[in-house]
């Protein structure tokens, strides 16, 4: 299939490149904002699994403070998120970071989302699926529910996306993330500051036979 294959790399090198070139205004701004409100590094980098399960750095702004308790451990998650971080994050402003890891080819605009290094051994057979593909800025579960919806529920999504990836289907879920943004719709699960961790799936009453 050409456009997996080819079209869709070409078209993440080109619209990276003018979303760097058309944001930077933007980026520095935010940089700045961030490192004052927040601290240093403004642009954090994190490992993530990619394509194949290789790891690369992920950029992305900084949406919480380095808070630490009386021993010296950071606070939980949501005591660490200020309004200004949640503002960052509502708006997805805090991902524009990774146009740099999708020019660089770690990523591509549409894809399951990257996730934590410490999931891989977690995931199913089935799950594991996910990483045939490049992950993405965005992706099917985003805008399905995001970080509303269950483990499980997302995985589905984007094993599905990987069995049927086409360019009428990156346009269609392009077109639905810029209306989940302006919505807000599924940041956070409730009580969560955005997704709690996944501990890996149960396993079926027949896998137990």
């Amino acid at each position: 299939m050409i456009y997996k294959s080819f079209v869709k790399r070409l078209v993440d090198v080109l619209l990276s490149l003018v979303g760097l070139v058309v944001l930077s205004p933007v980026l520095l701004v935010l940089w700045i904002i961030v490192r004052v409100k927040l601290g240093k590094p403004a642009v954090f980098t994190q490992e993530r699994p990619g394509k194949d399960g290789k790891i690369f750095k992920l950029y992305k702004f900084r949406s919480m403070t380095e808070e630490r308790d009386a021993e010296g451990e950071l606070l939980p998650d949501a005591l660490r998120l200020p309004p200004f971080g949640k503002l960052l994050r509502r708006t997805s402003l805090d991902e524009l970071p990774e146009l740099m890891n999708i020019f660089k080819g770690d990523m591509s605009l549409v894809g399951p989302r990257p996730l934590l290094v410490r999931y891989l051994p977690r995931y199913t057979q089935e799950q594991a699926r996910r990483h045939c593909v490049r992950p993405g800025l965005t992706g099917l579960a985003q805008v399905n529910g995001r970080n509303a919806i269950s483990w499980e529920d997302k995985f589905k999504f984007d094993v599905w996306y990987t069995d049927n990836l086409s360019a009428s289907l990156d346009i269609k879920i392009m077109v639905k993330t810029v209306m989940a943004v302006l919505k807000r719709e599924g940041i956070s699960q409730e009580n969560q500051a955005s997704m709690e961790e996944f501990m890996g799936s149960e396993p079926k009453e027949d896998e137990d036979l």
